[in-house]
């Protein structure tokens, strides 16, 4: 293998790695010195792409690993006695999954693929015991877990009093607010999310969710063609969801 070659293969690794990844700066890398991130890179496994309806874990599943998006999204849900869906989060990438059970060592959800996605995996003992070498690793990881907390409160406050169009536009502008930071537009997206998962996040009916839509469009707030969107106004959006969306700016991760 000559120079050329070499540096193309080094190149091609560090961008499978966490070191090479552009969501380093969302995820479980931040403060980590080059050297403490290799060693956190020697715990993940990078999977093969999912797909739409691929499963990265069912619940009352035992916990052993969590999942960070690396591109794509999923939803985490839940189903009652009586077999119906609940959705109960939505995850982009950067985002982890499953942290939800550490608690009691079984999930309280499914985490299921909603297009095609690509996902790292960590298998949570040795996180856990490279966290405890790792001081800069543990406050990431409680700093993540703190934001879990947080995001159940805004939850709470998101689908107390507050109308159909307060919820969906707050849902909106996180989006908005979540794409923007991984560098993508925060005024037209795709949603992968159906309207049905998205009334059964907001806790509405499909029909409402529709209907809002419908409103916004109406009122030339966004335009929204089969799953693209287009925020024509999105002063106009916050006005309606900025207060909801402000107390659960991470809206879209609520147990998961």
């Amino acid at each position: 293998m000559n120079k050329n070659q070499t540096t193309i293969v080094s190149l091609l690794k560090d961008r499978a790695s966490c070191k090479g990844c552009g969501l380093a700066s969302l995820c479980l890398p931040v403060g980590l010195v080059e050297n403490d991130i290799d060693k956190l890179n020697s715990i993940v496994t990078r999977n093969t792409p999912y797909h739409r309806g691929d499963m990265l874990y069912n619940q009352g599943e035992a916990f052993s690993r969590i999942f960070i998006v690396k591109s794509g999204s999923v939803k985490a849900y839940y189903e009652d006695k009586d077999g119906n869906e609940h959705v109960v989060g939505f995850f982009l990438p950067g985002e982890l999954i499953g942290l939800e059970a550490i608690h009691t060592g079984l999930h309280s959800c499914s985490a299921a693929v909603l297009e095609t996605t690509a996902a790292c995996e960590v298998p949570f003992e040795d996180l856990e015991k490279l966290s405890s070498e790792l001081p800069s690793l543990q406050h990431q990881l409680l700093r993540l877990l703190s934001r879990e907390v947080h995001n159940d409160c805004g939850m709470v406050a998101l689908l107390g009093n507050n109308s159909a169009e307060e919820r969906v536009a707050a849902f909106l502008i996180s989006l908005s607010s979540r794409f923007q930071q991984r560098g993508l537009s925060a005024h037209e997206f795709n949603l992968s999310m159906s309207r049905a998962e998205i009334a059964s996040f907001l806790g509405l009916a499909v029909e409402t969710v529709s209907r809002t839509f419908s409103r916004f469009q109406d009122k030339g707030l966004l335009e929204a063609e089969r799953k693209n969107i287009k925020i024509m106004d999105i002063e106009a959006l916050n006005e309606i969801g900025g207060l909801c969306a402000s107390t659960a700016f991470q809206l879209g991760q609520k147990h998961a």
